[in-house]
């Protein structure tokens, strides 16, 4: 693998996107769902890849999440080249490195809220027992959902089922988390606050947030706003820069 990792441990770059470009067939015809993609992503950041439906932006989450490959260019996570990772390494590089919080919530419908959570940890070898709980005990508390250990998903509110979801995703200490459209299924309200935990999580812990979304409210939160239109990087506004 090609690393960088001098040049990111300088910067604090954790994500590079050289000139990606991402084609593929639907029939005989080709879509250009990628055009030659190139920014960066620091340590901390709170950003949104904005654009409307079919703009690439979701494209873009799923290769830097190691779902799919470009067609061109090269992605830097970490200072590891993981353009063209084999799929081994590419699914041991998604659990240990990149978390995601899905719009539809992807929680199991038979395990309580505690064992969703602890779900990743159980995937990871070495970690004992203690060292389990305390991770998820304390994200638990986080997101506010101490009443709920035992809850199944279908026992809780669409806000209640997305905590979930954000803690299970932070619980293996990630170096980013993905959030596709992760306001889509809830109202007004419920999003805001959602939005709320993230940036209080963002601030406090450090942690960072990649957003991919056409939602007005996360643009306003994000302190970057990465806009996409037609495959194309068409504006990079850093508020307060």
């Amino acid at each position: 693998m090609k690393s960088v990792q001098n040049n990111t441990q300088a910067h604090d770059t954790i994500i590079r996107l050289s000139d990606v470009t991402k084609e593929y067939f639907l029939g005989s015809t080709k879509v250009e769902a990628l055009k030659g993609v190139s920014f960066e992503i620091t340590k901390g950041e709170f950003t949104a890849i904005a654009g409307p439906s079919g703009s690439g932006k979701s494209t873009i989450l799923n290769m830097i999440g190691c779902i799919d490959n470009p067609t061109a260019g090269h992605i830097l996570i970490g200072g590891d080249d993981v353009s063209s990772l084999p799929d081994k390494k590419l699914t041991k590089y998604r659990r240990s490195t990149i978390s995601f919080i899905f719009q539809s919530f992807n929680l199991i419908p038979v395990l309580n809220v505690y064992e969703n959570i602890e779900l990743p940890l159980l995937l990871e070898k070495g970690l004992d027992e203690k060292t389990r709980r305390e991770r998820v005990m304390r994200l638990i508390e986080e997101v506010g959902l101490a009443d709920r250990l035992k809850n199944k998903p279908n026992e809780l509110s669409g806000g209640q089922r997305q905590r979930v979801a954000i803690a299970r995703a932070l619980v293996t200490n990630p170096l980013v988390i993905l959030a596709d459209e992760p306001t889509a299924n809830l109202d007004s309200a419920t999003g805001a606050k959602i939005l709320e935990l993230m940036q209080e999580l963002n601030q406090r812990e450090g942690t960072t947030f990649l957003f991919s979304t056409h939602d007005q409210h996360i643009m306003t939160l994000a302190r970057r706003v990465i806009a996409i239109k037609d495959g194309l990087i068409v504006g990079d506004d850093r508020k307060g820069a």
